[in-house]
């Protein structure tokens, strides 16, 4: 199966960029990740908080069915600009992977599709090769996936 979400990571860099064609507008895929309601649906997780705006945080957490956290994650937002851009922190705990920086920018393609560049920077290129071993790819795109279908329903 073609992954749609193409994930680019050079070797000896510490950066890698992602990106992904939607069939929907850009002003609704920037609020998939900026609504909790939506943001829930397509990633599966519960938002705890989610401030969706310049120096604003967010925590995610997602439990197994018997309420164990098996997930857990924060941020913060540095930047917010309506349909074009967010940039932020993400971290996730209990994990050896640190903090990352994440640049997101929002492009619209036509008045029904739009394109997602994704520029994630890790704090060692260690950190990053680690964090590539994982199914990072495939997970990535499944929920990429779950996105175009879950706001699809929302056209």
């Amino acid at each position: 199966m073609e992954l749609k979400t193409k994930i680019n990571a050079e070797d000896g860099k510490q950066e890698i960029f992602i990106t992904r064609e939607f069939d929907l507008p850009v002003e609704l895929l920037f609020k998939a990740y900026t609504e909790a309601g939506l943001l829930e649906q397509w990633m599966g997780t519960k938002v705890l908080k989610l401030e969706s705006r310049k120096h604003g945080s967010y925590e995610l957490e997602t439990s197994d069915n018997k309420g164990n956290v098996v997930f857990k994650a924060n941020g913060t937002i540095h930047e917010l600009i309506q349909d074009k851009k967010i940039i932020r922190t993400f971290e996730m705990d209990n994990v050896p992977f640190g903090v990352q920086l994440e640049i997101y920018d929002f492009e619209a393609l036509s008045p029904e599709t739009s394109k997602l560049n994704m520029h994630m920077i890790y704090e060692s290129i260690a950190v990053r090769d680690q964090l590539l071993k994982l199914p990072f790819a495939q997970g990535l795109n499944y929920a990429h996936n779950r996105l175009q279908d879950v706001l699809t329903n929302l056209k």
